[in-house]
């Protein structure tokens, strides 16, 4: 074993993986955050669509759902960041390199996220070419 201090896992390596977890941290409260907010527009379209002068169709597919994984996704994150900083330290102590390989993390939440943006980008195409069944007022029906 190479006792730890080995050459090239100086204190600013430790501290630059230290940096790395707190910005996973970060993302894994922001996916949390902004699941948080999808899940509850669906709650603020329902109520918006009892409001009888506004033409809105309530979400009652996809907000809550969608809303949802994306907190799921930001536990994952949070979970993956922890034993992606474990592994990472622990290969410094050891001397082993392991910035030469790409962040699977990173590209597994970018494609979940472009993922995520197509589904949401679909459904509000599909929500926008859906026009609202009885709630328009008379001011917005034709004769």
């Amino acid at each position: 074993m190479t006792p730890p201090g080995a050459p090239g896992a100086g204190p600013s390596d430790f501290l630059s993986e230290e940096r790395t977890l707190l910005a996973w941290i970060r993302t894994g409260l922001a996916l949390m955050g902004f699941g948080f907010v999808v899940a509850r527009f669906g709650l603020f379209l329902r109520e918006l669509s009892l409001i009888p002068a506004v033409a809105a169709t309530p979400d009652r597919v996809l907000s809550a759902p969608l809303g949802t994984a994306l907190v799921l996704l930001g536990v994952g994150v949070q979970l993956a960041a922890i034993v992606r900083h474990v592994q990472r330290v622990r290969a410094l102590r050891l001397g082993r390199p392991s910035w030469e390989a790409p962040s699977r993390l990173g590209i597994g939440v970018a494609a979940l996220l472009a993922l995520t943006g197509v589904v949401m980008a679909v459904h509000l195409l599909h929500q926008s070419s859906v026009a609202p069944a009885g709630n328009a007022s008379p001011a917005h029906q034709l004769p």
